[in-house]
């Protein structure tokens, strides 16, 4: 089960700066972590959980494995993509591919770095690249719905639902709107398939100056009070910053980020907010050989949250041996968790929650 963020901007935002850092980060992970850069722009990254550390010093397991976040570095937009200028057909192409966007926006003054727009507007610079997306977007739903209107009108109930799941959507670009403003309840995973890419949820990233990192700029005060306003997600990044940690050795990145006043590093927000915008969570396994994290939807049911392990997993399942995470780590573990009675066997119908630790039971 994959899932990918799109890192979109303008040119000289950064962004491929925070994409270098991040590939450059997870190269030097742990050696058992398989990482993979995909293609010259694609690079998987663990997703940090000290959690998962623990319950590898608790079951006393060999290997660590987390679990993982795939970016994309999406060429550079400009003014005219949705008519195909500059690399407009590709970029538009590669963000209908991505499960949700990290908008990088520019909040540092820096004559040396020349702006596209020729000044530092973080908010312009976010409605640039949306106006673009948008205009995308209600071609897209405007070519459709030629083919839709006709059958409709003969009484066709395929085309009538399309039309009564396109037309709000279509009404909201027409009025400035993001697609995901007017996605009627229950029709989430119809509209997906119409693959629009103001539908997909947006984590913003304010790219500040190194003296800004801890506590941000008037800038990206800006870009927060626009993401509060949306629903949508912010963090504070300086990817200058970043690029100089991804160098340094693992020992030496603590004491680094607290001498800025950082407790973590900018990349680990973008990554743990990646995963919260995707509605994902993690549970895990646990056993003498490894630690391992695995991701999964919220809301996900047993059977199909081992299937992300293997199909017949799923295909097989006949029970999960589930145990919360804080009740594994205060009773030393499986056995410890078993003679307290904190080791629940669940079924079929039993939501996966958040931290679970659990083995499945399945026969095929």
């Amino acid at each position: 089960m994959g899932f990918n963020c799109g890192i979109v901007g303008l040119p000289n935002v950064g962004k491929s700066t925070l994409f270098n850092a991040l590939t450059q980060t997870a190269s030097a992970q742990a050696a058992n972590y398989p990482f993979c850069t995909i293609e010259p722009n694609v690079g998987r990254v663990a997703v940090p959980d000290k959690r998962l550390d623990e319950l590898t010093r608790v079951g006393k397991s060999q290997k660590t494995v987390p679990t993982s976040l795939e970016f994309v570095d999406i060429a550079g937009l400009v003014r005219g993509a949705s008519k195909g200028e500059g690399l407009g057909n590709q970029f538009l192409a590669n963000i209908r591919e991505v499960d949700a966007i990290v908008h990088v926006l520019r909040c540092f003054e820096d004559t040396d770095v020349t702006h596209v727009e020729g000044s530092v507007d973080p908010i312009r610079d976010a409605e640039t690249v949306e106006t673009e997306l948008m205009l995308a977007d209600l071609d897209s739903l405007e070519k459709r719905a030629y083919g839709l209107v006709k059958r409709a009108r003969g009484g066709d109930k395929e085309a009538v639902a399309q039309m009564a799941l396109i037309d709000p959507i279509k009404a909201a670009l027409e009025a400035g709107k993001p697609a995901r403003t007017a996605i009627p309840k229950g029709e989430e995973v119809a509209a997906s398939r119409l693959q629009l890419m103001t539908s997909k949820p947006v984590l913003y990233v304010a790219n500040v100056e190194e003296a800004s990192a801890a506590t941000g700029n008037a800038f990206s005060a800006k870009v927060f009070e626009k993401a509060k306003a949306e629903g949508a997600q912010a963090v504070v990044v300086s990817a200058a910053i970043e690029a100089e940690i991804s160098q340094m050795a693992e020992a030496d990145r603590a004491e680094f980020l607290s001498s800025l006043g950082l407790e973590d590093s900018g990349l680990d927000r973008i990554i743990r907010a990646g995963y919260t915008l995707l509605g994902l969570i993690t549970y895990f396994t646990c056993g003498p050989k490894e630690a391992r994290a695995w991701t999964i939807l919220r809301g996900m049911k047993a059977p199909q949250a081992a299937g992300v392990i293997h199909g017949d997993f799923e295909r097989g399942f006949i029970a999960a041996e589930t145990i919360g995470y804080d009740d594994y780590v205060a009773l030393g573990g499986e056995q410890g968790a078993k003679e307290a009675g904190k080791m629940r066997v669940e079924g079929k119908e039993y939501v996966v929650k958040d931290g679970d630790v659990m083995l499945f039971r399945f026969n095929v």
